[in-house]
C-alpha cells in the first residue's frame, strides 16, 4: 500500500485570549472540571484579522495525571464586521511539576510542556467561507491571565 507524503502547514494567524480566573465546579463523573471565561483578545494574520467577542468559555476537564482537555467556544468579529464561530478541542500536558507551575500562573517555557489544539471555524460570510472548508492546528502557550496560539492551516 502506498502512503502519501505528510501534509504541510501554512501559518494562518496568531491569537491571544484574555481570560478570567477559573470557576471550579469540582470533580464530577466526567473528571475535575474548570470553566474559564474568555474576556477578549485578538486574532492577527495576513488573511484574517478579528477581535474576540467577550463571553466565550473554555470547559476544561483535568485528568488524574494533570493533563488538561480543552473544549473552547468563542466568537470572532473581523475588522469588516463578519462573525466567525471558532471552536477547538485541545490538550495540555507535561511533567507534574511543570503542570503545577502552570496552575500557579507562573511563566513557563513552552518547550517544557505539550499544548496543541484543533480549531474549527464556522461562518456565513462569503468572504471567509474558505475557513469552513479547511483543517487547522495550533500550538499554544499559557501565560499569566492569557493564552496565546499560533494557528496553521493543514495544506
Amino acid at each position: 500500500m502506498q502512503h502519501l507524503p505528510a501534509p504541510s502547514l501554512a501559518f494562518l494567524a496568531d491569537m491571544e485570549l484574555t481570560v478570567e480566573g477559573a470557576h471550579l465546579p469540582g470533580k464530577t463523573p466526567i473528571g475535575n472540571r474548570r470553566i474559564i471565561r474568555v474576556t477578549g483578545g485578538a486574532l492577527r494574520g495576513e488573511k484574517l484579522n478579528a477581535e474576540v467577542v467577550p463571553g466565550g468559555d473554555d470547559w476544561i476537564t483535568v485528568r488524574e495525571d494533570g493533563t488538561i482537555i480543552q473544549d473552547v467556544r468563542i466568537l470572532l468579529k473581523t475588522e469588516d464586521d463578519a462573525l466567525i464561530l471558532m471552536t477547538y478541542r485541545g490538550i495540555r500536558t507535561g511533567e507534574p511539576d511543570v503542570l503545577q507551575r502552570l496552575d500557579n500562573n507562573e511563566d513557563v517555557d513552552p518547550d517544557e510542556y505539550y499544548f496543541r489544539t484543533s480549531p474549527v471555524f464556522e461562518t456565513a460570510s462569503e468572504k471567509y467561507d474558505w475557513l469552513n472548508r479547511r483543517v487547522f492546528v495550533s500550538k499554544g502557550i499559557r501565560l499569566p491571565g492569557k493564552v496565546n496560539y499560533s494557528i496553521y492551516t493543514v495544506e
